[in-house]
C-alpha cells in the first residue's frame, strides 16, 4: 500500500513539474514572438518610411 501511495505521489509531482516547466517554456515562446514581431514591423516601417523619403 505505502509503494502504490509513493507511486501516485510521484506521477502527481511529476504532473505538476510538468505543467510548471510548460507554462514557462509557452511564455516564453509568446514573448520571443510578440518581440519579433515588434522587429518585423519597425524594420517594415524603416523600409517604408526611408524609401518614401529619398524618393521626394
Amino acid at each position: 500500500m505505502g509503494r502504490i501511495l509513493l507511486i501516485v505521489a510521484a506521477v502527481v509531482i511529476a504532473f505538476l513539474l510538468l505543467g510548471s516547466v510548460l507554462g514557462f517554456l509557452f511564455t516564453l515562446l509568446k514573448w520571443g514572438l510578440i518581440i519579433g514581431l515588434v522587429g518585423v514591423v519597425i524594420m517594415f516601417a524603416s523600409r517604408l518610411f526611408g524609401s518614401s523619403s529619398t524618393r521626394g
